[in-house]
């Protein structure tokens, strides 16, 4: 149910809403589930709502960067290459970094 409110709030790009929602959620799901593909689209919602803010702090897209990297091997790992979660991280990752790219020039 946390994930398809935080899409929603995404989608209307209600970013702080969507990190107020998830960042307390992420580790208990991490604790209980692991890193099945649930808690991996919960975390990619939330790397997405940070590097989406026009109001990322360089430290937001830092840790944008650094979640969707620690994420996409295991997605690797648990979904498979070609599972649309696993690209569809890979290509947040790239938008992640092209963001803080910009940022840092």
């Amino acid at each position: 149910a946390a994930n398809n409110c935080a899409l929603t709030l995404l989608n209307y790009q209600r970013f702080e809403e969507t990190k107020s929602l998830l960042r307390p959620v992420i580790p208990v799901a991490r604790r209980v589930l692991r890193d099945d593909q649930v808690t991996l689209r919960m975390r990619s919602i939330y790397a997405m709502a940070l590097y989406s803010d026009a109001g990322a702090t360089l430290d937001d897209l830092n840790e944008a960067v650094t979640t969707l990297e620690e994420m996409e091997p295991t997605a690797r790992r648990v979904l498979g290459g070609t599972h649309p979660l696993t690209t569809g991280i890979e290509r947040a990752l790239r938008r992640a970094r092209a963001a803080l790219k910009a940022r840092k020039e």
